[in-house]
């Protein structure tokens, strides 16, 4: 655990070390959640679509977070077992993953790709929903 920031009481400094796994459980409640009412409304291959699109949007970021972790060790520790080649390796890898799993399923179908798409952005979805439970917490509890 890193050391606390000067002024910030130890509960507070506990809320938001949490936040990166609020996020990725967040993105995971939403890749499995809705695909449903996203079925029911625009048919299972928009569905099919979305539940790619926020299943690779959720593996996609964590290995971001594993990435920037991995980059931020490299910097601060000079004898790190981090190589900057290999991290620089996943991150591109990720955007070849979406854009592969993109094509495939946009030469298949427009409605699954329109799901995809929007399974995409999920990561803005669970980061905005993180804010304001952050901004809350900071009106409720003072932090």
């Amino acid at each position: 655990m890193e050391p606390a920031a000067p002024g910030l009481e130890p509960r507070a400094e506990s809320f938001y070390a949490g936040a990166l796994r609020r996020i990725v459980r967040t993105l995971l409640a939403l890749a499995v959640l809705f695909p449903i009412p996203v079925g029911w409304r625009y048919g299972l291959a928009t569905a099919v679509g979305y539940f790619l699109g926020a299943a690779l949007s959720w593996l996609n970021f964590k290995s971001l977070v594993r990435g920037v972790g991995g980059l931020m060790d490299r910097i601060v520790d000079a004898h790190s077992r981090e190589r900057s080649g290999v991290i620089v390796l996943s991150f591109l890898l990720r955007y070849v993953l979406v854009g592969v799993v993109g094509y495939g399923i946009f030469e298949g179908s427009s409605e699954a790709f329109r799901g995809f798409l929007f399974g995409l952005g999920m990561p803005v979805a669970a980061i905005l929903g993180e804010a304001g439970y952050e901004a809350y917490a900071a009106l409720r509890y003072g932090y």
